[in-house]
């Protein structure tokens, strides 16, 4: 069923606010810290690891699964915590510093809303 040209202009105009907030979003200053995609890794498998922990306590039982399951969630915490830790950025350093000589390139999100403004420019 289509939609009517009312709801069509304020879909759009949703649409239009929702990208002003998130080009916001991204390109507001984090400072020197961000997420490591390493540390989101090992932290979402430690998660996992704990997942299944838990399962395992369980499954076993008696004082061996309360302790099984209370590592377990230790694990699962640690992960968390891990994948969630921002660590610093060695470009802010080098900059601060004066050693950065060339301009880093845009991220790949910043990529992504390139393209996406340009798509819809063309329309």
């Amino acid at each position: 069923m289509p939609l009517s040209e009312q709801e069509q202009r304020m879909l759009d105009e949703m649409e239009r606010h929702l990208m002003q907030n998130d080009a916001d979003v991204v390109s507001a200053h984090a400072g020197d810290r961000a997420l490591s995609y390493r540390n989101l890794i090992y932290g979402a498998v430690l998660l996992l690891a704990g997942i299944g922990g838990l399962i395992v306590g369980v499954v076993v039982g008696n004082i061996g699964g309360i302790i099984i399951g209370v590592v377990a969630f230790a694990a699962m915490l640690g992960g968390l915590m891990l994948a969630l830790t921002p660590v610093h950025r060695t470009g802010a350093r080098d900059a601060a510093a004066g050693t950065g000589s060339k301009e880093p390139s845009p991220s790949f999100m910043d990529r992504m809303n390139d393209r996406w403004d340009r798509r819809h420019e063309e329309r």
